[in-house]
C-alpha cells in the first residue's frame, strides 16, 4: 500500500486550531509577563514581600527572568514542553509559598488559580505548542 503526499494548502481546521493554540499560549502567560515586568519596577517592594514569607530577595532576579523569558518562550513556542514544565513547578511552588492560608477564602482562590494555571502548563507539556511555534518549525 502506498501513501500519496500532497502539498495542499493548510485546512481551515488546522489554521483555526493552530490559532487557538497560539492565543491560548499568549493568554496563559500574559499574567507572568506582566508580573515579571512589574517586579522590575517595584523591585525593592517585591524583594521585601518575598523576604516576609521566607524567600530570600536574592532569588528575585531569577524569578523575573523565569517569568519574562519563560513567557516569551511559551508565546513563541520555543522549547515549550521544557519551559511549561518549569513554569508548572514554579506556579505550584508559588501557590504553596504565597497562598497557603486556606482559612482566608481569597487566598484559597489564589491558590486554586495557581493550581489551574499549572494544569494548563501541564497540557502544554503533554501536547506541545501547536502548529504556530518555533518547536514545529525546527522539528521539520
Amino acid at each position: 500500500m502506498s501513501t500519496i503526499a500532497t502539498t495542499a494548502a493548510p485546512s481551515t481546521t488546522n489554521v483555526a486550531r493552530n490559532s487557538a493554540e497560539l492565543l491560548g499560549r499568549v493568554l496563559l502567560v500574559a499574567l507572568f509577563l506582566i508580573s515579571g515586568l512589574g517586579k522590575i519596577s517595584a523591585y525593592d517592594a517585591t524583594a521585601g514581600y518575598m523576604a516576609s514569607v521566607g524567600v530570600p530577595g536574592i532569588a528575585l532576579p531569577a524569578v523575573i527572568a523565569l517569568e519574562v523569558l519563560g513567557s516569551v518562550a511559551i508565546i513563541l513556542g520555543f522549547q515549550t514542553r521544557l519551559v511549561a514544565a518549569v513554569l508548572a513547578g514554579f506556579t505550584l511552588a508559588t501557590g504553596v509559598i504565597f497562598h497557603n492560608n486556606f482559612a482566608d477564602q481569597m487566598q484559597m482562590i489564589m491558590f486554586l488559580k495557581n493550581v489551574s494555571i499549572a494544569g494548563a502548563f501541564l497540557m502544554l507539556v503533554a501536547n506541545g505548542a501547536g502548529g504556530f511555534s518555533i518547536d514545529v518549525r525546527t522539528a521539520k
